[in-house]
């Protein structure tokens, strides 16, 4: 009796299942040529201005008054009420504060930064400052979800998980999409680079960066308990159990899961040597300094060397940025934590030819009021030296692919406190970033419950000065 076959059984059975499949997969792409080769689901609408993105976030909200937004009436209006409405944020402010550190302006363009970031004002004139962002709320947790995904309270894909599934990966054996936060998460933890509802492959592999040595930084990259053609074996069997168990489900996050078998398998050896930083020249690791943001900043330039799309760098655990008080002495000791480095991902990035075709951004879900925070108890211990959550107005910067550099585009009112000259939102921000890498925000689109979502929702436009 001939029983008939469904189109999985078909496939399994004449291509040797996702096995040949994925077998001729790499085949094919083996014959492309680097030239029209494309690895992702959608193909670009533009010629990409960049091809990799690294994201330096600064979670917690690093005042834009105090580092790429100077406000000479901040000394004018000290101790003062300040001019304008009152501008309701998280928790009650008083009067204004100046700053209490020194901008210089810098490179042949004369952007003024601030001596927080001394390394990082060796490149202004790389650097495109946006001076007029802007957000919806006060509020760490919804600021971080909009910055990242797009919408602050609903589960989204993230925009590392956006490109990837448009870009697709350069190298089959590293992740396309790594989020990199030393000591553990930041607020929101995995929702920052979440897929929701695109394909497992999209979410990013996150990597706590505090660790040394490669088996700290990857949990369980090396199959030290078998032989490497056992693990081989364990892993072909384990692939063809699921196969089978995914040809009667029809799931696609069973196919996502074999996936991710592989890649880790795949990933014991490149990511090994991808990972390694002591495998450069005591002049690089001099560069860029210690701690664990400079071994992440060292680690994402390897990283976009070796093809891998999008990486994604926090601070560090928490909200490192969220100075509610003492901000002079929390602001110096974040900055240098992460300056040092920026400034030498940037100059090491040029070296290599690397900075013309990498997207490299700056800032936090948002940034801090011109007004000095009110005591609360609990909170900022009865000081008065601090700044409360600001989304009116705040900087993001952008450097590297397709950015006209050296260069401030909008700008924050005569204290800082809220964008009025060419108000940019995060969606704005994020339909540029697309735009830069080949997409039109309102195409790339993936149909999910009866719609067609996209990471700038409803909303968005891009904002063309910040294109060379």
């Amino acid at each position: 009796m001939n029983i008939p076959l469904t189109r999985r059984q078909l496939l399994h059975q004449c291509g040797a299942g996702l096995g040949g499949v994925a077998l001729a997969d790499m085949i094919a792409r083996g014959e492309d040529s680097a030239a029209t080769q494309h690895r992702g689901e959608v193909a670009p609408h533009y010629p990409a201005k960049a091809k990799y993105v690294i994201h330096l976030f600064m979670n917690g909200g690093p005042s834009h008054v105090d580092s790429f937004d100077p406000k000479p009436a901040l000394a004018k209006f000290d101790g003062k009420t300040a001019p304008g409405p009152e501008l309701k944020t998280e928790r009650p402010t008083g009067t204004v504060m100046k700053s209490p550190f020194e901008f210089k302006n810098r490179g042949e363009s004369g952007l003024p930064i601030s001596e927080l970031f001394e390394h990082t004002a060796a490149h202004a004139d790389d650097l495109c400052v946006i001076r007029s962002m802007h957000a919806d709320v006060p509020n760490h947790e919804p600021s971080l979800m909009l910055m990242n995904t797009g919408e602050s309270r609903l589960v989204r894909p993230s925009m590392g998980s956006w490109l990837t599934y448009g870009l697709g990966s350069e190298n089959e054996n590293l992740p396309a999409f790594v989020a990199m936060c030393p000591n553990g998460y930041p607020i929101k933890e995995s929702q920052n680079w979440q897929n929701a509802f695109l394909p497992g492959k999209y979410q990013a592999t996150y990597v706590d960066s505090s660790g040394t040595k490669i088996e700290q930084l990857i949990d369980h990259i090396r199959g030290n308990s078998v032989a490497a053609e056992d693990q081989r074996g364990q892993l072909d069997l384990l692939k063809e159990l699921n196969a089978a168990h995914a040809n009667a489900r029809n799931d696609a996050r069973l196919e996502s899961r074999i996936e991710s078998f592989e890649l880790a398998y795949r990933m014991q050896g490149d990511a090994s040597e991808a990972f390694d930083v002591d495998r450069e020249t005591k002049d690089v690791l001099k560069a860029y300094g210690k701690g664990p943001f400079a071994r992440q900043a060292l680690i994402a330039r390897r990283l976009v060397e070796r093809g891998v799309r999008f990486v994604q760098l926090y601070t560090g655990a928490g909200q490192p940025w969220d100075n509610h008080d003492d901000l002079e002495s929390g602001h110096r000791r974040v900055a240098k934590g992460v300056d040092q480095a920026i400034g030498a991902l940037l100059a090491d990035l040029k070296r290599l030819g690397l900075l013309d075709e990498t997207l490299v951004i700056w800032g936090g879900e948002f940034g801090r009021t011109p007004v000095v925070e009110m005591p609360k108890e609990g909170s900022n211990q009865g000081k008065m030296n601090g700044r409360d959550h600001n989304h009116y107005g705040f900087t993001t910067w952008l450097a590297g692919g397709g950015v006209k550099g050296g260069q401030a585009i909008g700008a924050t009112d005569e204290i800082g406190f809220k964008a009025v000259e060419n108000r940019v939102h995060v969606h704005d921000l994020h339909a540029t970033i697309m735009r830069l890498m080949g997409y039109d925000h309102k195409r790339l689109t993936y149909r999910y419950a009866g719609r067609d979502f996209r990471l700038t929702d409803v909303h968005g436009r891009v904002v063309d000065e910040v294109l060379a």
